[in-house]
């Protein structure tokens, strides 16, 4: 079994807002990540399988990062992830009292790109790409 570390050419991300409580951040984080591997099929790997043959679902080919940052931070790395037309997903401070995916959408869909009250965000792309989005935000402690 070879341990050798693989470097990807792309990167996935996550961008907290550093404010967030513990609990919201695991949420925000798998939410986030559920539409990248939902959409982009060429990040999710072979499912997996133990040694009595029980299956098991597929996983994320590579490592998701985790950063933090300030609500600026995040807001500036929107900004840079819409201007390179990175694959992308968001969440909004509003979804936090929402209770299914219809209303997410529909809170979403209810303010301007601009007014955004960003607490999440996941990127894919060329790793360079993603590195020039993140851009002042800090990997999570």
């Amino acid at each position: 079994m070879s341990t050798e570390l693989l470097r990807f050419d792309t990167k996935i991300a996550v961008l907290l807002r550093e404010d967030l409580e513990p609990w919201q951040r695991l949420n925000v984080t798998a939410f986030l990540v559920s539409g990248l591997g939902a959409t982009l099929p060429e990040v999710v790997g072979e499912p997996y399988e133990d040694a009595d043959g029980v299956a098991y679902l597929p996983m994320f080919r590579q490592p998701v990062l985790v950063f933090e940052g300030t609500k600026e931070t995040l807001k500036a790395a929107h900004g840079r992830a819409l201007s390179r037309a990175l694959p992308r997903a968001l969440f909004t401070a509003d979804l936090f009292s929402t209770g299914n995916d219809h209303d997410n959408r529909t809170a979403v869909r209810a303010v301007p790109t601009a007014e955004l009250d960003l607490v999440g965000l996941a990127v894919y792309g060329p790793r360079n790409a993603v590195d020039k989005v993140l851009k002042g935000a800090r990997m999570h402690p």
